[in-house]
């Protein structure tokens, strides 16, 4: 008993922990739920009215009827009861229409505030917790783990609540004729709802739980024979990973068995003890009858309230068997807030801002090899360096480290005096550019893709970095100029016109810190040129750093006051 006990407070402990942040998210939201809750029990209770009256009418016609076949007087008003059920039947359909409406567009709109909140904590860890985990086990945070959630409104916090208020309802409903048996009915009830929910929930938490492990596992283990099924063949493994894949499925649907076992078990709870109930009120209201303290009609309408509270408690055992579920996938989500995460509480200055760095090594988790050695070097306001090296020489690293997105393992990185990890992401971003070897262009049109350098850019403006960037005369041939859509990551474009796309949205930002990652690849040697003597004029006053294999071109060149070369990670000075 008491290690019983101490399981069911370690449960509702664990679950209190891991989903109070997400409840509290939700309580944002209180009055949309509160009102979709209300429609929830508006419909239940029109079902449950609608079933007993006209329960109650076909009994009392019935009666009617025998009484004037037995040439005993009679009396029934037809009028007033056919206009109830037609009031019911129509209201419960109104209500249940209203309520999916209203109440799936309440969780689109919370699963919106959820992703938004997910993908905020997921932009603030830097580039070695991301890489800690594959891209897929992100994408399932953001999916499959909020999805999870979702049970939270729907299924766990209205569904318990709405069937509490049913039960009193009715409970207070036949206790207008039977005041003792509703006492009873409402104890029944009440405690039928209990192990319908803590008791499913104690009872499947511990699968449900391992129910998020075992499909990201099968997830993962699925992707790589679809990625990697060159490699298994050709290591000759793949029968080896097929049966992987099989053993952790097997071990996946055993667990969802047991599951639906538990499920399966608390609607059959609900058959027979909603049964017994339903025949015991038969055995003592036909005694009432008998005693003429109710009347037939009342009994039967009784009876068939009674008879559809099932469907109030229909969909609590599902709900509950996957809190687990939910607590597990909370949790997961939980774990992004601490990690990779520094405190945000230094504000760069006003003025141009220098960079330095002083014996900075950076150490990729699981390499042999450190991917920067004690690399030290300072950049003062308005200067432009220039660093050369060969692929997988560390330039994107440094760039890294430079921009925030990673910290040092050893070693002092400063930007105008701050720490970048320590700077607020919408600040850092105003102030320090980075343009990567990968051009990031959005499924819009391209004019959508340059306002993101500046949403208040005017028409002209955007024609004015097309023309520098020698993109112009090509945007205006198109037959939709700029409203032309670019495609998923820019496919609808060449390599060097996405490029260059980039490099005009990053002239229409005003940073203090531009830091280019080969910015002219892909782009051919006559308009590098062009593009070259543009970015030259929009630079001057900015303090700079170019990473390329080689040197620079036009009037770039000129304007370098440093120019080192990184190989194998260490910083040495050229002439």
């Amino acid at each position: 008993m008491k290690h019983n006990a101490s399981s069911s407070v370690a449960m509702l402990s664990q679950a209190r922990r891991a989903l109070l942040p997400w409840v509290a998210l939700m309580v944002k939201r209180r009055q949309k739920f509160m009102l979709g809750a209300l429609l929830i029990w508006l419909t239940l209770a029109a079902g449950l009215a609608l079933l007993g009256l006209s329960g109650w009418f076909i009994t009392a016609c019935a009666l009617t009827g025998i009484a004037f076949l037995l040439g005993m007087p009679a009396r029934l008003d037809v009028y007033v009861p056919g206009g109830g059920i037609r009031f019911f039947a129509l209201l419960r359909t109104v209500a249940r229409y209203i309520e999916r409406l209203y109440n799936h567009n309440t969780v689109l709109r919370l699963l919106a505030d959820l992703r938004y909140r997910v993908f905020g904590q997921l932009m603030q860890l830097d580039e070695a917790a991301l890489r800690r985990q594959r891209v897929s086990d992100w994408l399932g945070r953001l999916t499959a783990d909020i999805d999870a959630l979702d049970n939270l409104y729907l299924r766990l916090l209205m569904p318990p609540l709405v069937s509490l208020l049913v039960i009193a309802g009715v409970s207070l409903f036949i206790a207008i004729w039977l005041p003792g048996v509703a006492l009873w009915v409402g104890g029944v009830l009440l405690l039928l709802w209990l192990g319908l929910t803590y008791g499913v929930a104690r009872l499947s938490f511990a699968h449900s739980h391992r129910q998020v492990a075992d499909q990201e596992g099968l997830r993962r283990l699925v992707v790589d024979q679809l990625q990697a099924s060159a490699e298994l063949i050709a290591y000759r493994t793949a029968t080896w990973h097929r049966n992987q894949v099989q053993t952790h499925e097997m071990a996946a649907l055993d667990n969802q068995r047991r599951l639906g076992r538990s499920v399966a078990l608390g609607n059959s709870i609900i058959g027979v003890i909603t049964g017994l109930l339903l025949l015991w009120m038969v055995w003592v209201g036909g005694m009432m009858v008998a005693s003429d303290v109710i009347a037939g009609p009342i009994l039967v309408m009784l009876l068939l309230v009674l008879l559809g509270i099932n469907e109030v408690f229909t969909p609590l055992p599902g709900a509950f068997a996957r809190l687990g579920g939910s607590v597990a996938a909370a949790e997961r989500l939980n774990a992004l807030g601490s990690e990779g995460v520094l405190d945000k509480d230094q504000s760069l200055p006003a003025r141009g801002l220098d960079l330095s760095l002083d014996h900075v090594t950076y150490r990729y988790s699981g390499s042999i090899e450190p991917a920067l050695v004690n690399v030290s070097f300072q950049l003062m306001p308005g200067e432009q360096a220039l660093i050369t090296g060969r692929s997988g020489a560390g330039k994107s690293t440094l760039a890294a480290l430079l921009t925030g997105r990673l910290v040092a393992s050893s070693g002092d990185v400063s930007v105008g005096d701050c720490l970048p990890v320590r700077v607020p992401e919408c600040q850092r971003s105003q102030r320090v550019a980075l343009l990567t070897q990968q051009v990031d262009l959005f499924d819009a049109s391209l004019e959508d893709n340059l306002r993101l350098g500046n949403s208040d850019a005017s028409d002209a403006e955007l024609w004015d970095v097309l023309e520098a960037m020698a993109l112009d005369e090509w945007v205006q041939s198109l037959p939709r100029q700029l409203q032309t859509p670019v495609g998923e990551r820019g496919q609808q474009l060449s390599g060097g016109q996405a490029r260059r796309v980039a490099l005009a949205r990053l002239l229409l930002m005003d940073p203090s810190v531009v830091i280019l990652d080969e910015p002219f690849a892909a782009i051919d040697h006559d308009t590098a040129e062009k593009v070259a003597n543009a970015l030259s004029k929009w630079l001057a006053g900015r303090t700079v750093i170019f990473f390329v294999h080689h040197g620079l071109i036009g009037g770039l060149a000129h304007q370098i006051s440093h120019h080192w070369h990184l190989s194998a990670g260490e910083l040495s000075q050229r002439k």
